[in-house]
Parts: structure tokens; C-alpha cells; sequence
């Protein structure tokens, strides 16, 4: 068990902040009573029990897999008070969002997971998503056991999907989106496209060569280029981004004002504008 204390980061946050979809709130009787909020993530074909009480989180995992591996995956090293702090005052806008969100980060999740999670996400909700997902992974993942006997489900290899039939992609909820999962994971099991060289690249020449995938629109490729690649210049217009910008920022949102973490910025609009709709 590793505990750390870290100011600007919410694990509830980032679960529902729409960048993740194997993150899920778990109801722990005796934690929750004590203030802890529970978690479960399955992510990089490991599973993590994360608990959260304030700026004090808790990882079911060892330090040197801590180190190594959950570190960069939440992006602890970066200052994220000093993104927030660079706002723009007159920004109201903004500095609002921003204070609302403050404990999001920017992960850095698997590419071909966030590939196909993202084609999945095209007119779809995050509820909605999390369930293909799911029906995904069950289906054609590899099935997993931790020490403690937690049975899970391995992300589904590209070789996996491209071997799945149109109507059994159908069949997990997919819709027309089931023809963009095939032919992508097609794509991908026959190195058409060479994900260890997208993973190389730079900015517009990742963006640039996602948008051959099957499915992968502006949007979509920036999506994946900010939560797989890390590319935190990149910023998704997605409808709520777009009714926030016209409403907020008629004449563009001022990039070269924030240039390199235009997509932080862009996490937490997303967040403030889903989660007002909400409360």
C-alpha cells in the first residue's frame, strides 16, 4: 500500500470527467464510513484499488509499481497549481471552471485503448460508453486474477477485435460504430498504421496520422492525442466545448494565451460545463 498527500487531484473528478472509462466508484461499506472514497481502475492490464479522503490518496500496489507505473499514469509530477495560477483574472469564466474541476489531470492512458474507446464515444454518453466498454473488454479481453482474486478483463488486443464479426461487435452495443471498430482494429492487427511510431510523434503528425483510422474524425483524434499521447496542446471541440465557445469566447478561445496546456484548460470547461447541467 502506498499512500501519498497531493493537492489538486481528485480521483472523483477524474472519474467523471469523461477522459477515462474502466475508472468506477465502488461502494466500501467500512472505508466510506470513514471518509474514504473507494475506487477500482483497470488500466495498462493491471488493476488498481485507489481510496481517497481529501488530499490524502491510498494505492493498493507497491512502491516500486507506484513509481513506475501509477506516478506518470496521474500525471503527479506536473504543477497543476501553477496551470490554474496562470489564468488569465479577467477570465471569470475560466478561473470558475478551472476552481471547479481543480483536482482533474490529464492522464496517460494506453493509444490503442483510447482509440477505440473514443470511436465508441461519437454521439454517446458517458454511462453509455462505460457499458460497451465493458461488454468489450468481457467479451474479447484476457482475463485476469489479482492476488487478492478480483477477476477482471485486459483491454481487447486490435488482433482480438479484427478477428470479431460485425454482428457480435453489434451485439455489444456498439451500433454503427461496430463497421469504425472493425476496419480500425483491422487496420492496426495488419500494421497498417504503426502505433509505436504514432506514440513517437510529434503533435500534428500523430493527429495527422489517426485521422487515417476508420471512424476518427478531428475531434476523436485530439481526444486521443490529449489521453493517450499527452499531447496537452491538443484541444477537442466536442458540443459542449462548442456551446461554451460561442458563448464565452465568440472570437476563439485564446490558445496562444495558454499554448502547450490548451487541453488542461480544455478538461476543465468540459467538466464545469457537464457538471452544472447536473447539479
Amino acid at each position: 500500500m502506498v499512500v501519498i498527500k497531493k493537492d489538486y487531484f481528485s480521483i472523483r473528478q477524474i472519474c467523471q470527467s469523461g477522459q477515462c472509462f474502466r475508472l468506477e466508484r465502488l461502494q466500501d461499506g467500512e472505508g466510506e464510513k470513514a471518509g474514504w472514497e473507494s475506487y477500482g481502475l483497470t488500466a495498462l492490464g493491471r488493476y488498481l484499488a485507489i481510496g481517497q479522503r481529501g488530499e490524502e490518496t491510498s494505492f493498493d500496489c507497491t512502491r516500486d509499481e507506484f513509481e513506475k507505473v501509477w506516478k506518470g499514469y496521474f500525471d503527479l509530477d506536473e504543477d497543476y497549481g501553477r496551470i490554474i495560477g496562470g489564468i488569465d483574472r479577467k477570465d471569470s469564466y475560466l478561473q470558475e471552471a478551472a476552481a471547479f474541476g481543480s483536482g482533474i489531470r490529464i492522464l496517460r492512458q494506453d493509444l490503442w485503448e483510447m482509440i477505440v474507446s473514443f470511436i465508441i464515444s461519437q454521439q454517446n454518453n458517458i454511462k453509455r460508453i462505460r457499458k460497451c466498454i465493458t461488454y468489450l473488454c468481457t467479451r474479447y479481453g484476457q482475463e485476469k486474477r489479482t492476488e487478492k482474486g478480483l477477476v477482471y478483463y485486459d483491454f481487447p488486443t486490435p488482433g482480438a477485435l479484427a478477428g470479431a464479426s460485425l454482428e457480435e461487435l453489434y451485439a455489444c452495443n456498439l451500433g454503427y460504430r461496430s463497421r469504425y471498430v472493425h476496419e480500425t482494429a483491422l487496420l492496426v492487427a495488419k500494421e497498417e498504421i504503426d502505433l509505436e511510431a504514432v506514440r513517437t510523434m510529434e503533435y500534428g503528425r500523430a493527429r495527422e496520422e489517426l485521422l487515417k483510422l476508420c471512424g476518427v474524425g478531428v475531434k476523436v483524434a485530439d481526444c486521443i492525442c490529449l489521453f493517450a499521447l499527452h499531447k496537452t496542446q491538443a484541444f477537442p471541440v466536442d458540443t459542449h466545448i462548442k456551446k461554451v465557445l460561442e458563448k464565452q469566447y465568440p472570437e476563439g478561445f485564446p490558445v496562444k494565451k495558454y499554448q502547450g496546456y490548451e487541453g488542461t484548460l480544455q478538461q476543465y470547461i468540459f467538466y464545469y460545463d457537464l457538471m452544472k447541467g447536473k447539479l
